[in-house]
C-alpha cells in the first residue's frame, strides 16, 4: 500500500523565538528613545531603519520565511522590492515640492 509521507516541518526554539522578542522589543525601546531626539531630516530614515529591520525579524522567524522554499523566499523579496519602489517614487515626489524647503 502508500505510504502517507508526513512533510518535516523545521521547528524553532523557544529560546530563539525569545531572543527575538528581546531584540524586539529592544529596537521599541529604541524607537521611543529617538523619537525624543530632533534629528531634522534623519527622523524618518532612522524611524525606518529601526521599522525594517523589526520587520525583517518578524518576517524571517516569525512567519518562518528563513527556513520555507526557494519560491517563497522569492516571493517575500519581491514583496520587499516593490516597497523600496513605492518609497522611493513617495520621497522623489516629496522632496520635489517647493514648501518642503
Amino acid at each position: 500500500m502508500s505510504e502517507h509521507v508526513i512533510p518535516e516541518e523545521h521547528v524553532v526554539s523557544p529560546r530563539l523565538y525569545l531572543g527575538i522578542f528581546a531584540a524586539l522589543m529592544v529596537l521599541t525601546a529604541v524607537t521611543v528613545w529617538v523619537a525624543f531626539y530632533d534629528l531634522r531630516w534623519l527622523n524618518v530614515f532612522v524611524a525606518i531603519t529601526i521599522a525594517v529591520v523589526k520587520a525583517t525579524l518578524v518576517i524571517l522567524y516569525f512567519m518562518h520565511v528563513r527556513y520555507s522554499s526557494r519560491l517563497t523566499q522569492v516571493i517575500v523579496a519581491a514583496g520587499v522590492v516593490w516597497f523600496v519602489i513605492l518609497l522611493v517614487f513617495t520621497f522623489s515626489d516629496y522632496l520635489t515640492r517647493g514648501w518642503s524647503g
